[in-house]
């Protein structure tokens, strides 16, 4: 053994028994039983594997290190969508486009006539037990919450959560049961966040007075409806933590000069060893609230907040980085700051020459790498050293300023651009222990959006690879979300999300909004892979395994060619089903097909013409269901090169962020482990009925 690996080891140990103690004691100075929160902030705040002592001790007293660990460690099972007690207006993927307008998924409750959790923004949830999912019948029953981005009144929400939301809770109620819904005299256009004990939810509102407002709230089941949400009045902040649920508190932004600030920009983000939450303002402030989920509740006025950055351009959503202990925010005007424990701003180069900066970066604690996201780098590089690029930057969390940190191209921008939101790492970046594996994210801000593939070798970006386009048209894209199930039938499987505003392409979307999902399951070496199990491989292609076998050592050389075989290992063949899509055209009857067509048949199948000619007249043939065999169709050949590696739903106007809630046990309900936005648009609510903006369930496999 190599002095590296004894050391990874003792490693790997010393966490083994820092993860049970955690899970044991909680925070050291209140035990609680654990929960898992999920919400903006666990998308921004990553952690590579600790390789050496130094870093395993950053990330051993950090939360959020122990809830990435939980939702890619724990045994997890997605029943099939066949076994799934989805509802009735659930629909096959992939074989056709659809004209009802009606959202399909698990569930859609109307949340009111315009109303979204917003472009870029989430819902969050909570679960009260890691390794189990819990209904209405529960004490405290998992739930998930939506704000509405409306005003509040009488009759219409500012926030809402909703509980027995899992299919498999149906004999205790109705799927799913608002949980609970408020009027705070407010309108929520940034993400809510959930406490680490799950009995509080913290964000920010724009009060009636056009004023900034962060609010604190302890939420009770059972309290109003979303046609008759209870309208709750505040409490001092010093008789929050003693009030009675449901009860809130709220905090006014005020710059320096104790003026008020709005913010309609900035999430809030909660750092629970602290106590603390960070949030941006409309004007360039950053505020330090400290107490919020176990104090009293105040803004820091002293030891350098709240802090003004650069020139007064409204910031979005603040990380904090327990590594580092510096905060890290971007703005409109399109420079990142790094700001330290007193105060302190370093500010890099204007990075975004578009519509600035307008997600919160990506902080990976363990590596000490900030990544940006750039609607327009301001150069002339792409389209022909014409026009501007969008781009994926690369900070380190010491960076100096005016530094213009590492760019990745991740296509081309114009003048004014549609904006780019946040991207996802994979489950092979997150779990390494030298920062390599895949950053994903919609770019090509200038045109139709695409999906990219960005690869990181030890900390540093390579050459982007360019996936599907995923609309007809040059529109808004949404942040991408990705998740592993390592439990999936058939072995592990790995989907990226995202959603367009219009013109998706998605086999389900009819031209319309759209929210899709991507297999990107990567290769691993000396794995066993058994017949039908798909990857992604290097060059954004879908791999099918067409002869079971283990892996080699080293990832082998990828074909290329449509329906060619990859030798890997001794006995394991792949074969190529072609570039990832958004969608595939179907059978159609006495049609001339030509040489490596691809359409996706009625079993889900990807179908490849390996011999020209004209299809049959009548209904389709009988579709060989094997890996690799040959239906014949007249004189055309077809060859089974896998299923389909995507799937779609409808999406009126877009969808919000998408949050994913992976982590059940064995054993688990039905539908426990789902994807949870809004609409961006009015449509009918299938659930709730009704027509407004729309609070979704979807299957992770089948978005149904």
């Amino acid at each position: 053994m190599t002095a590296n690996a004894a050391r990874l080891r003792t490693v790997t140990g010393v966490l083994g028994l820092v993860v049970v103690g955690w899970f044991l004691t909680g925070r050291a100075a209140q035990p609680v039983p654990q929960g898992l929160p999920t919400d903006w902030s666990h998308r921004h705040v990553i952690f590579s594997q600790p390789g050496n002592a130094a870093q395993a001790a950053r990330v051993a007293n950090e939360p959020r290190y122990w809830q990435q660990w939980l939702r890619q460690n724990v045994v997890r099972v997605l029943a099939d969508e066949s076994q799934t007690s989805v509802s009735s207006f659930a629909r096959p993927m992939g074989v056709r486009r659809v004209s009802d307008p009606g959202v399909q998924g698990d569930w859609s409750e109307n949340l009111g006539s315009g109303a979204s959790v917003g472009a870029g923004n989430y819902p969050a949830k909570f679960g009260f037990q890691i390794t189990s999912a819990s209904c209405s019948n529960a004490a405290t029953p998992d739930y998930v919450v939506f704000g509405t981005g409306l005003t509040g009144s009488s009759s219409q929400p500012s926030i809402a959560g909703f509980d027995n939301i899992y299919s498999g809770c149906g004999s205790f109620g109705s799927v799913p049961t608002v949980y609970w819904a408020y009027n705070t005299a407010g309108q929520i256009l940034t993400s809510p966040v959930i406490s680490d004990d799950g009995l509080q939810v913290a964000f920010v509102q724009t009060d009636v007075a056009l004023e900034g407002t962060l609010v604190l709230l302890k939420w009770k089941a059972g309290n109003g409806t979303l046609g008759a949400p209870m309208t709750l009045t505040p409490v001092a902040n010093s008789a929050y933590r003693s009030c009675t649920a449901p009860c809130m508190t709220t905090i006014l932004l005020k710059n320096a000069s104790h003026v008020i600030t709005d913010d309609r920009t900035s999430s809030v983000f909660p750092d629970y060893n602290s106590d603390t939450i960070w949030v941006g303002g409309a004007v360039g402030w950053l505020h330090k609230i400290t107490g919020v989920f176990h104090g009293t509740p105040a803004e820091a006025t002293t030891g350098g907040f709240p802090v003004q950055l650069g020139s007064g351009n409204p910031l979005s959503s603040p990380v904090y980085d327990t590594g580092s202990k510096n905060v890290f925010v971007g703005d409109l005007g399109g420079f990142l700051y790094r700001v330290s424990p007193t105060g302190v701003v370093t500010a890099s180069a204007q990075i975004d020459h578009g519509t600035g900066i307008v997600s919160g970066p990506i902080v990976d604690v363990t590596s000490g790498k900030v990544y940006v996201f750039s609607s327009s780098d301001g150069t002339t590089a792409c389209v022909g050293g014409t026009q501007p690029c969008t781009g994926v930057f690369q900070f380190a969390t010491n960076f100096a300023a005016a530094s213009g940190g590492t760019e990745a191209v991740v296509g081309s921008s114009v003048l004014s651009p549609n904006p780019i939101y946040e991207g996802a790492f994979d489950s092979a970046y997150v779990s390494s222990v030298n920062a390599t594996g895949n950053l994903y994210v919609c770019g090509n801000t200038g045109g139709p959006p695409v999906l990219y593939q960005v690869p990181v070798a030890a900390g540093t970006m390579k050459t982007p690879v360019a996936g599907p386009v995923i609309s007809n048209t040059t529109t808004g894209c949404s942040p991408v979300t990705d998740v592993l199930n390592p439990n999936a039938t058939g072995g592990a499987t790995e989907w990226l999300f995202a959603g367009v505003q219009t013109q998706g392409l998605g086999n389900s979307c009819a031209s319309g909004g759209c929210a899709m999902n991507f297999k990107d399951t990567q290769w691993k070496a000396s794995t066993s892979y058994v017949l039908g199990q798909q990857i992604l491989d290097s060059h954004f292609q879908v791999q099918t395994v067409r002869t079971a076998g283990k892996s080699g050592a080293v990832a082998p050389t990828w074909s290329m060619t449509l329906g060619l075989l990859t030798n890997d290992g001794a006995a394991l063949k792949w074969v190529n089903q072609g570039a990832q899509a958004a969608s595939h055209g179907t059978w159609q009857a006495t049609h001339v097909y030509s040489l490596n067509t691809l359409i996706v048949d009625s079993n889900n199948n990807i179908q490849l013409v390996i011999g020209g000619g004209t299809s049959k007249a009548g209904t389709h043939p009988v579709w060989a269901t094997t890996i690799y065999t040959v239906t014949a169709d007249n004189t055309v050949r077809w060859r089974n090169v896998g299923s389909l590696a995507t799937a779609s739903m409808a999406a009126a106007g877009g969808t919000s962020g998408m949050i994913i809630d992976n982590t059940v046990s064995s054993g688990t309900m039905a539908g426990a482990s789902q994807v949870y936005f809004s609409t961006q648009g009015n449509q009918t609510c299938a659930t709730s009925g009704g027509t407004g903006g729309c609070a979704v369930q979807a299957s992770q496999s089948a978005l149904q």
